[in-house]
């Protein structure tokens, strides 16, 4: 019954138009009041949500949010970005379909600068469309390839899913960084693959080779911008510095670079920069805030023991278990956008995942994968509608051309799910 009370509130609250961060409270009290009615709380007390919802958000890990967030619009704004697509053009430009090759090379690097999936969509199609559609590339598969790329954002680190994801379930942010490297890179290779088969009926002149000359100063210039994830992951590893302390040093980073070496970020720019940074963190920690209310009576209400007693006949088998959650994940991501997922389902999934005895760790880098393939999935897609935006074509045409990309991602999940230790080997090397 409590499970019912728990998806009629939510559901209902979202079907009527609400905006998630306020369905997620009207759940937390539509739960407190059918437990006090029940006699499973002594009383309804709206005190208590209330200190449930300033205590998510008083959270230090969180804090790497909007610094990551002010790191990825001061590397848009002050060339970086722009300088990624030059080097991997110069690189793989020549080869046939190379703009695409040249698409999954910057979504991988631009994944590990940011972490944020729509911020690396916008830039890379507001560079990549325009030249793949001169260039004669089908848009609609453009646009969908860019989309598949911009989704490694939130598995590669740094990544604000994974954030939101350790702090909501109690999971070591460093281990979830050092663990999404190796699924990141698999889904760049993945979907570089899936365009190697579109682009052989591609009817396009390949860009012209580039000298090795002038690749290595294309490299040269770049080389400020590669070697911010290896400061990040490498100060990480070494104690050097915390996930959220890796963040500040990221917005520094590329602030002092973007100013005063690259010199295409003025002053100017500095206020519309932070301002948009501070929107996206005000809808974020919202979201946050109000997902621990839920979470909170979600536990006092014994949800995630209903859940686990309706999926038991799975619990023997940990691979069965993770195929079930993941197709679970995979049609509520249709559904509901990136953040509400994880915050919604963190709660009642990470206990059935440790009663079966799954690593938190391994199941929060692939229900974060999960989740970012839902970003290119009709009808929320927020990646989708981004790139559809960019390039000026309808959202059908946009998931047309994403499909093949799309499936090459899923193919990645599902195999990740079945041999664990592709994701598991290389992270106990990695804290070593």
């Amino acid at each position: 019954m409590t499970v019912g009370v728990f998806l009629f509130s939510l559901l209902g609250a979202m079907a009527i138009g609400m905006p998630i961060a306020y369905a997620l409270l009207i759940c937390g009290l539509s739960l407190m009041a059918f437990m006090a009615a029940t006699g499973a709380l002594a009383a309804f007390d709206s005190q208590i949500l209330a200190q449930r919802f300033v205590d998510g958000a008083d959270n230090f890990p969180l804090l790497a949010v909007p610094f990551f967030l002010l790191a990825g619009e001061f590397m848009n704004a002050g060339g970086l970005s722009r300088r990624i697509v030059n080097l991997a053009m110069a690189w793989v430009g020549h080869f046939r379909g190379g703009l695409g090759y040249v698409a999954v090379l910057a979504a991988v690097i631009m994944a590990s600068l940011s972490g944020s999936a729509v911020a690396d969509t916008a830039a890379l199609s507001a560079l990549l469309i325009p030249m793949m559609r001169q260039a004669g590339y089908q848009v609609n598969r453009s646009a969908g390839l860019i989309a598949a790329g911009g989704i490694i954002a939130p598995v590669i680190p740094p990544s604000i899913g994974l954030i939101i994801f350790g702090v909501a379930g109690n999971v070591s942010i460093t281990k979830l960084f050092l663990a999404g490297i190796v699924p990141g890179i698999l889904m760049g290779v993945a979907i570089g693959i899936a365009w190697w088969i579109v682009a052989r009926r591609e009817n396009v002149q390949p860009a012209p080779r580039v000298s090795m000359a002038e690749r290595l100063r294309l490299t040269g210039q770049g080389s400020l911008a590669i070697a911010l994830p290896v400061v990040i992951l490498g100060g990480m590893k070494f104690g050097v510095f915390t996930p959220t302390e890796a963040a500040v040093v990221a917005a520094v980073y590329s602030f002092v670079v973007g100013m005063f070496i690259y010199r295409e970020l003025k002053p100017a720019h500095l206020y519309g920069l932070i301002l948009s940074a501070g929107k996206t963190t005000a809808v974020v920690m919202f979201l946050v805030a109000a997902a621990m209310v839920s979470a909170w009576l979600i536990t006092v209400a014994n949800i995630p023991t209903e859940v686990a007693n309706m999926l038991s006949p799975f619990m023997g088998n940990r691979i069965l278990l993770m195929l079930v959650i993941m197709v679970i994940v995979v049609l509520v991501g249709t559904a509901l956008d990136f953040t509400p997922t994880v915050l919604i389902l963190t709660p009642v999934l990470m206990p059935v995942v440790l009663k079966a005895g799954i690593d938190p760790v391994y199941f929060g880098v692939l229900f974060i994968m999960n989740n970012a393939i839902g970003l290119i999935t009709p009808p929320v897609g927020t990646v989708l509608n981004v790139v559809s935006g960019v390039a000026r074509i309808t959202l059908d045409d946009a998931f047309k051309g994403v499909m093949p990309f799309f499936i090459a991602e899923l193919i990645v999940l599902f195999t990740l799910v079945l041999f664990p230790d592709i994701v598991m080997v290389p992270l106990k090397w990695l804290l070593r």
